[in-house]
């Protein structure tokens, strides 16, 4: 396409806007992340050389180069001068709310689709993912397990980010603490233990080793024998000055066994050993545990976080908002679907969203682009025969704030700390029936009365240019 749009002149200005049609894990809300590493993407962006060697070289059915030397050219010379403004990562977002909008030249705009999608769809996924787990374990720490399940290294890297976000506390992935500053946590294996003669021996040998970080996977054998052996480890662990601090179950009737595991400790004077369960856990799995009373401290949630197990792609998508040639009138554009929720919105969008005592109530999705002030009518998206009056004490904001212009970045990232914490912060303003894992609160969300008729009307012109095939 960007070749086609060399090759045809159109060095048209674009508007693009990133954005998911269906809330994921048929939820109440979505956490928008991904934005730095997006942000790293397009300041860096450049061909270089071996990028247009490897495109020379690059055939078409005809057996002739694909693509004009003067267009490798083109792209040698090519620097990113876009604008871009987007969500702040840790934002709650809801369906048809644009993530990120980019505009500038039509090439430049087109070349980013697939690397901007890939980055936001993966990570918000994965915050989102996270930011349920956490509720789920009503504030016990949840610990990322998942890096021998994820999806790639950078795929690893990318999730171990994003569940931080979400509100893990820790990692099992080093090289994420390193690079990411996100905390670092992890316990032995069941190698360990099958490495001695017994397991009791393997936890003296774990002990000697690390006396200050004991934790024991008590369940190679028998969990409740294994609990047992490690009191016996943690009283001498307790003659040193040092103390036992967790115990990890990973299998079973981790209710049952945690009710029992506590016991034990408890009895022998281990109030302080916390229960760490892992074992395929999600939100769901959490939550049952919760309400079958175990008696768990401490969640290490691996495969089913990382790989967004019940739901593996965001579904987000790239669409052309308005087109104009140089010091010409914006042209909006539209696409059709036979299925309304596939029908894009034209223009250049903007999120307002307004509060009321403390509160976030409503979001209204408007045209920047048009130069007037949006309404205070809200058209719902699902059904357009709904329209909501905002209060007119009602305070608001505009989502999307200015990253680049002109191919400058204009934004200071947030350190991977403050995004986390905008999480929580976000979260508590809205109506707490959203974070429902069965039957969520639907939260508003809408078009402005003078987007929708822009829509209608872009929709029925389109309409009746559609040419119906000859009988």
């Amino acid at each position: 396409m960007a070749y086609g749009y060399w090759k045809k002149r159109m060095f048209h200005e674009a508007v693009f806007n990133l954005f998911f049609r269906q809330q994921p894990f048929d939820g109440g809300y979505t956490i928008v992340c991904g934005l730095s590493d997006a942000i790293d993407y397009l300041r860096y962006f450049k061909f270089e050389s071996d990028d247009l060697k490897y495109l020379n070289e690059l055939t078409g059915n005809d057996g002739n180069p694909l693509f004009a030397d003067g267009f490798l050219d083109y792209l040698e010379q090519l620097e990113f001068c876009c604008n871009v403004d987007a969500v702040p990562e840790g934002t709650v977002v809801f369906p048809h709310e644009p993530l990120l909008r980019i505009s500038g030249p039509l090439l430049q705009c087109q070349l980013f689709e697939g690397a901007l999608l890939n980055i936001l769809n993966f990570q918000t996924l994965i915050a989102t993912k996270s930011v349920r787990i956490c509720l789920a374990a009503k504030g016990a720490p949840v610990l990322e397990f998942g890096l021998r399940r994820a999806h790639g290294v950078d795929g690893a890297l990318a999730a171990s980010r994003a569940a931080y976000i979400g509100g893990c506390a820790a990692t099992s992935n080093v090289l994420a603490g390193k690079v990411l500053g996100i905390p670092v946590r992890g316990t032995q294996a069941h190698s360990w233990v099958m490495s001695f003669p017994s397991e009791l021996e393997a936890f003296r040998a774990f002990a000697e080793t690390m006396p200050g970080n004991a934790t024991f996977l008590v369940d190679t054998y028998d969990s409740i024998s294994g609990v047992y052996h490690a009191v016996e480890v943690g009283k001498s662990l307790r003659a040193q000055g040092k103390e036992l601090s967790a115990i990890r179950l990973d299998s079973g009737d981790l209710a049952y066994l945690s009710i029992q595991a506590r016991q034990i400790l408890d009895e022998a004077g281990f109030q302080s050993t916390k229960i760490l369960a892992s074992n395929d856990l999600d939100e769901h799995v959490i939550g049952s545990l919760h309400e079958q009373g175990a008696a768990i401290d401490q969640w290490g949630v691996g495969t089913k976080l990382v790989t967004t197990f019940d739901q593996p792609a965001l579904g987000g998508v790239y669409k052309l908002g308005a087109l104009r040639t140089r010091g010409g009138k914006w042209q909006y554009k539209i696409k059709l679907s036979e299925q309304a929720a596939k029908i894009s919105n034209p223009g250049s969008l903007q999120i307002r969203r307004f509060e009321y005592r403390e509160e976030y109530f409503a979001d209204m999705i408007y045209n920047e682009a048009s130069g007037t002030e949006p309404s205070r009518v809200i058209v719902d998206i699902a059904d357009v025969t709904i329209h909501r009056n905002v209060p007119s004490t009602a305070t608001f904001r505009d989502l999307l704030i200015p990253i680049f212009r002109s191919g400058e970045l204009v934004y200071k990232k947030p350190s991977i700390h403050e995004i986390r914490k905008l999480v929580s912060d976000e979260l508590g303003r809205f109506y707490t029936g959203i974070k429902r894992l069965l039957n969520p609160h639907i939260y508003l969300v809408g078009l402005d009365e003078g987007l929708h008729r822009l829509k209608v009307n872009l929709i029925q012109e389109a309409r009746r240019h559609t040419t119906e095939p000859e009988e």
